[in-house]
């Protein structure tokens, strides 16, 4: 590789790196797996970067589907004493920063490819077309795992506001109940 490639290169790491991760983080749902994937996708292009037309799309191409993959390798496979999303005792008074972590929890529970697709199609903006493209698969089968994640992503959000109300139910009665 030449100076001026080596230095493209750098600069597209440069400006792309933080977004590639979010992507990656949304995807898998673990900063230290987003990073991995992020850095093999790099490291891959790497080498591909004279010959790449598009470094854009194999970039996130490549981020997905190591993002993906991630929770199946071998040294993956340990068990995590906390959990990746950990859950907060107190609600945020701000509801915004508590919105996010339901988002978040919520999206946590859908499907590794429907939460792929989900995140390519509303996240990142891109056509049903061009997400196929990245997961390779058909338009078809995008729209069929962005229809299925969405109905899990919404029974998961309406699982959470029956709980939350029960629970705060709960609590009313059980606080009415002491005079």
């Amino acid at each position: 590789m030449d100076a001026e490639s080596e230095e493209g290169f750098r600069e597209f790491t440069r400006t792309r790196f933080q977004p590639l991760r979010m992507l990656a983080y949304v995807t898998c749902g673990d900063w230290q797996a987003a990073e991995d994937a992020v850095s093999g996708a790099l490291s891959r292009l790497y080498l591909k970067w004279d010959k790449v037309t598009a470094p854009e799309a194999y970039a996130r191409k490549a981020v997905v589907r190591a993002a993906i993959g991630e929770k199946y390798r071998p040294w993956r496979r340990e068990h995590l004493v906390g959990d990746a999303f950990p859950e907060i005792s107190a609600p945020d008074t701000s509801g915004e920063v508590d919105e996010r972590l339901r988002m978040r929890a919520a999206l946590r529970r859908v499907p590794p490819r429907q939460r792929a697709t989900l995140v390519l199609r509303y996240l990142e903006g891109l056509s049903v077309q061009e997400t196929a493209e990245v997961l390779e698969c058909s338009a078809g089968t995008v729209k069929s795992q962005t229809s299925r994640g969405l109905d899990t992503l919404r029974a998961s959000l309406v699982a959470d506001i029956t709980d939350s109300d029960s629970k705060e139910a709960d609590r009313v009665v059980s606080h009415s109940g002491r005079a």
